[in-house]
């Protein structure tokens, strides 16, 4: 095959993906993040077929772990809060029109109905989007388990595929971006769950420290916070303050702000994902936050896969040209 040939089908192949991209857009986060559940499944589906598993059970016990492990994370948090509903209505319906400040003997009065208005219709939005969304949710979901299950059972000619057209003396670095993926992905899931998990530790002192009654409901919501990137546990955080403050209670909402903002907001993703970061993608943990952040800003909830990922296959590219360079010099 002519090398103008073989251009002329990259080009043809490059096209047909931007239209396949154009067209199933709003499945694009569902794919991917497929794929990068799948990347992380593979040693768990070749320990399954290697203590004598057929493929086909093995690829459907592993599918059925991500897929209910997904369904879990979100059903029991949604479960958390339709026992709390009581207490999260009456909360809603306690919130003050006004909130009065009094400094050095100056009492200064701020409108909060705007805020507290805004508060209950956004919710009242969120409640009805996600009952919308739930035909659209599933839809989704079954298409999660289904591309997990047929990249598991099928991931040889997935591998022949992508690496047919490498010439054979580039496909050492395709193995090398290939293992770089597999410990980013790997570490990033790791990261998430353990960031999670330290956010609950963490937040249950803390919420009992600021006499909150139902300090363990708390710190599981600031845990499952954790995976909903941007907002995260810091939301939490602020709408306690601000209930404090609507309280007339300066110094307890202040508190609740510094303690909660530091120890529950920003200590578990300074500290955990960081060096966990270094540990297990062998990325500095600066790196992974430029990534993790401006992924999320950048292209949204599932920016903080996308993120380190691209961030970790930069610094893979760059090692790879510093060891071809000096290996020729």
């Amino acid at each position: 095959m002519s090398a103008t040939r073989q251009w002329v089908l990259a080009g043809v192949l490059a096209l047909v993906g931007l239209l396949a991209a154009a067209v199933l857009f709003d499945v694009l986060g569902t794919v991917f993040f497929a794929i990068t559940v799948a990347y992380v499944l593979v040693p768990l589906h070749e320990r399954l077929v290697e203590r004598g598993v057929p493929p086909w059970w093995a690829s459907a016990v592993a599918t059925t772990l991500a897929f209910v492990s997904v369904v879990l994370l979100f059903a029991s948090f949604g479960f958390l809060v339709y026992r709390r509903r009581s207490e999260l209505v009456g909360f809603l319906l306690d919130l003050p029109e006004s909130v009065s400040v009094e400094i050095l003997g100056t009492i200064y009065t701020a409108d909060a109905s705007i805020v507290t208005e805004l508060a209950r219709e956004y919710l009242g939005v969120v409640a009805l989007s996600l009952a919308r969304l739930a035909p659209v949710l599933a839809l989704k979901g079954t298409l999660f388990a289904l591309l997990i299950f047929a990249l598991l059972i099928r991931r040889g000619q997935a591998r022949r595929a992508l690496l047919a057209p490498v010439p054979h003396e580039y496909r050492d670095l395709a193995a090398a971006f290939h293992e770089r993926t597999r410990q980013t992905l790997f570490a990033i899931y790791v990261l998430q769950a353990a960031t999670a998990a330290a956010t609950f530790l963490v937040g249950l002192p803390v919420f009992y420290v600021l006499d909150y009654q139902f300090y363990a409901t708390l710190a599981l919501v600031a845990g499952f916070l954790q995976f909903l990137p941007i907002v995260g546990p810091s939301f939490l955080v602020g709408l306690l303050a601000f209930h404090r403050l609507t309280a007339n209670e300066v110094a307890a909402a202040v508190l609740v702000l510094v303690l909660g903002g530091v120890v529950i907001g920003w200590l578990p993703d300074a500290v955990i994902r960081t060096r966990l970061a270094r540990e297990t993608a062998h990325l500095p943990g600066s790196l992974y936050f430029v990534g993790f952040t401006g992924g999320l800003l950048s292209v949204g909830p599932i920016g903080f896969i996308a993120g380190p990922l691209v961030v970790a296959l930069l610094v893979e590219a760059s090692e790879l040209l510093a060891a071809e360079v000096n290996g020729r010099g």
